[in-house]
C-alpha cells in the first residue's frame, strides 16, 4: 500500500508512522510501501518526532498545509496513492477557547479540501479509501450514569474544537453517501504516549512534577476521561482502514476510566519515584486547583465492543502499565523536551518539499 497520512509530524500521526514503518506488516500482514507524510508544521508539529523513521526510504515528508488542494491532489496522483489516513487537526480545546477559527479552518474546511481531492482520485484508482480519524469529544458530556459513547451516541459538541470535528464527521459521511466515496470514520478516546506535545495533561504533570513545580487542577478534578496508549490508538486505525466496513464508524478506546485527578496522583507515584529524595514532594505540595475550564465536559467514556468484534482490535497497555512506558519515555527523552520549551525545534525541517 501506499498511504498518505496528514499531520504525521504530531502527536499522534508520528506515532502512526513509526507504526507503519515498524512492526505493522508483521502483525497484520498488509505491506506497507510508501508512507507519503504531509504536515504543516505548526507549532506542534515537531520534525524530531521522525527521526526513528529518518532514514527509512519509504517514508516520504512533506512540508505543506491540508488546504493547499493542488498540493494534495499531486500528492494523490505522483505517489498513486492508495489510502489517506487523515488526522490533520488543531487539537487543544484550550487553544481552541482562545482562537477557534483556526480550528474550523484547518479542521472543518482542511476534511472538506481533503475529501475532494479524495473523490476526484478515487475516479482513477479503484480501491481507494479515506480514512478519518476524530475524537470522543464530539458525542460531548456524559453523567456518571450514563452508557459510554458508542458509535449510535448522537452528537452533541461543546466546544469549537469539538464542533469542527463533528463537522469533518458529518463531510465524511456525507461524502461517502452522496459520492460513494470509501469512508471509514474513527473515534477515539483520550491518547497518551511517547511524543505527545508538553501542554497536555499527562506530559505537563510529568515536567512540573520532575521539577517540584506547582500542578494546575482544573475544577474539582473529577473530570473522568477514558485513556488508551498511543501505539493502540494506531494499530486500530491500521485495523479500520484494512477491515472496516465503508461508511461505518468505529469506536476506539482504553477501557480506562479515570478522573482526571487520579490520574495526576498516579504520575505523582511514578516520577517521584525516579527522583532523588531531596527533590521529591507530597501530592499535597505538588496539586494547585485553578479555576475551570468554560464549558468543561464532566465525562467521556468509550464503548469500543464493535471494533473488537469487527476489527479484531483491542488495547494492549492498560492504566497502569501504559503510563509507567510513557513517563519513562519522557524521562529518557530530556532533551526532546527541552527543544520544545525552548522553540529550537521549530527551526528543523526534514525530508523533500512536494509541490
Amino acid at each position: 500500500m501506499n498511504l498518505l497520512v496528514t499531520g504525521g509530524a504530531g502527536f499522534i500521526g508520528s506515532n502512526l508512522v513509526h507504526y507503519l514503518l515498524g512492526p505493522a506488516a508483521a502483525e497484520t500482514g498488509q505491506a506497507i510501501t510508501r508512507v507519503v507524510n504531509l504536515d504543516k508544521l505548526t507549532y506542534a508539529g515537531n520534525p524530531e518526532n521522525l527521526a526513528p523513521v529518518a532514514g527509512d526510504p519509504r517514508h516520504v515528508f512533506v512540508e505543506g498545509d491540508i488546504l493547499d488542494s493542488g498540493l494534495v491532489r499531486g500528492l494523490l496522483a505522483d505517489h498513486s496513492i492508495d489510502a489517506v489516513m487523515h488526522l490533520a487537526a488543531e487539537s487543544h480545546v484550550d487553544r481552541s477557547i482562545d482562537a477557534p477559527e483556526d480550528f474550523i479552518q484547518t479542521n472543518f474546511v482542511g476534511t472538506f479540501r481533503l475529501l475532494e481531492a479524495a473523490r476526484h482520485h478515487a475516479r482513477q484508482h479503484p480501491g481507494f479509501r479515506f480514512l478519518h480519524v476524530s475524537t470522543d469529544e464530539v458525542f460531548g458530556t456524559l453523567r456518571p450514569e450514563d452508557p459510554a459513547f458508542s458509535e449510535s451516541t448522537p452528537y452533541a459538541p461543546n466546544s469549537a474544537y469539538s464542533a469542527s470535528k463533528a463537522g469533518s464527521d458529518f463531510l465524511a459521511r456525507a461524502y461517502h453517501h452522496t459520492y460513494g466515496l470509501d469512508v471509514v470514520t474513527t473515534n477515539c478516546s483520550n491518547n497518551y504516549g511517547p511524543y505527545q506535545f508538553p501542554e497536555k495533561l499527562v506530559p505537563l504533570m510529568i515536567r512540573k512534577i520532575s521539577r517540584g513545580e506547582p500542578l494546575p487542577v482544573y475544577g474539582d478534578g473529577q473530570q473522568v476521561r477514558d485513556w488508551l496508549y498511543v501505539e493502540d490508538h494506531c494499530r486500530g486505525l491500521l485495523l479500520a482502514l484494512l477491515k472496516g466496513q465503508a461508511g461505518e464508524t468505529y469506536c476506539l478506546g482504553g477501557r480506562s476510566e479515570k478522573p482526571n485527578l487520579e490520574v495526576v496522583h498516579t504520575l505523582i507515584n511514578l516520577v517521584t519515584a525516579k527522583l532523588p529524595p531531596e527533590k521529591r514532594r507530597s501530592p499535597a505540595e505538588l496539586i494547585t486547583f485553578v479555576a475551570d475550564r468554560p464549558g468543561h465536559d464532566r465525562r467521556y467514556a468509550i464503548n469500543c465492543s464493535k471494533s473488537e468484534h469487527e476489527l479484531g482490535w483491542h488495547p494492549r497497555e492498560n492504566f497502569a502499565t501504559g503510563m509507567a512506558r510513557t513517563v519513562d519515555w519522557y524521562f529518557d527523552h530530556e532533551a526532546w523536551v527541552a527543544r520544545i520549551e525552548a522553540g529550537t525545534y521549530r527551526q528543523e525541517r526534514l525530508g523533500t518539499a512536494a509541490g
